[in-house]
Formats: structure tokens, C-alpha cells, sequence
């Protein structure tokens, strides 16, 4: 008998418990992230686009290599969307670059993207930093983003803003 109370108990706590480490969150927000509206299918043009207007501007281009079939990358998508990150999109150019996931052998897509910036692709999302040239500045840290859901919106958010 206690056994059950103990159980709807625990349930309860936990759905207002926070994400930890491990945990999958989800945002509300964007769907098809990389493939509708600014975020198109063929990125090599939004990609130019935003290489222009960095040569321009002197902004930076924050190209984000993912998929909405990995949570990691559809994470990231709506994290950037909120409020919270709007100095963030301020800052970059963001292009979106819908590359799959060809760290799984037959679910890649776009390849010339991460062959253009000189990447191996390892996990998704991968997130280069990009000078007006093209130029990748954060080649060591852009693979780390793959367990993006799993980073605090802290640590995110400071990492772009440095």
C-alpha cells in the first residue's frame, strides 16, 4: 500500500525537478528548423549570403551544421530563437546548414558544406565561428556543440558572447 503512494509521489517531484546532465530537454519553438522559412534545404547560398554581409558589417557568422532529426541540433535551434538569446543573434549572422547526419553512415546531407569549412563531420551540431573570408576561428571547439542539450543555457550563452 505504501509502496504505490511512494511511487505517484516520486513521479510528481520529478516532473518540476530540473534537467541534469544526461537529461534530454525540449524547447517550444521553431519546427524544421533547417529546412523552412530562413532555413533552407540548399544553405550554400544563405551561407554566401551571410559571408557577404559579414565583409560588410565586420559580424561574424555563426554557422550552425546540423539536422531536426537530431535533438542536439533542434535543441540549440529554438535555445537561440528565445529572448534570452537575442544579443546572440544580434552579434551573428546565424545560418542554418541542414547537413543531416553523416556521422551515421546513409543519413548525411549537403556534404559540400562541412567540406567547404574543412570538417570532419562527428557528431551534430557542429557550430563554426566564421570570419568575413570564411575563415573557421573556433575549429577545436566547433565539434564540442554535439551534446548541445546537455549544456547549460549558461554556458552556451557565454561561450558566443566571448
Amino acid at each position: 500500500m505504501h509502496r504505490p503512494i511512494a511511487l505517484a509521489l516520486t513521479a510528481a517531484l520529478l516532473a518540476f525537478a530540473p534537467a541534469t546532465a544526461g537529461e534530454k530537454r525540449t524547447l517550444p519553438g521553431i519546427e524544421d528548423a533547417y529546412k523552412t522559412g530562413a532555413f533552407v534545404a540548399d544553405p550554400m547560398p544563405a551561407i554566401d549570403a551571410a559571408l557577404a554581409k559579414a565583409r560588410q558589417s565586420g559580424q561574424p557568422v555563426l554557422l550552425v551544421m546540423g539536422a531536426n532529426e537530431c535533438h542536439d541540433s533542434a535543441w540549440l535551434a529554438n535555445l537561440l530563437a528565445t529572448d534570452r538569446f537575442a544579443p546572440v543573434r544580434a552579434r551573428y549572422a546565424i545560418v542554418y546548414a541542414d547537413i543531416g547526419m553523416p556521422h551515421v553512415k546513409g543519413l548525411g546531407r549537403n556534404p559540400d558544406v562541412p567540406k567547404r569549412f574543412g570538417f570532419r563531420i562527428k557528431g551534430t551540431p557542429t557550430v563554426a565561428i566564421l570570419d568575413a573570408e570564411g575563415r573557421v576561428l573556433n575549429r577545436k571547439a566547433a565539434p564540442k556543440w554535439r551534446n548541445a542539450a546537455s549544456r547549460s543555457d549558461d554556458d552556451i550563452y557565454n561561450e558566443l558572447m566571448r
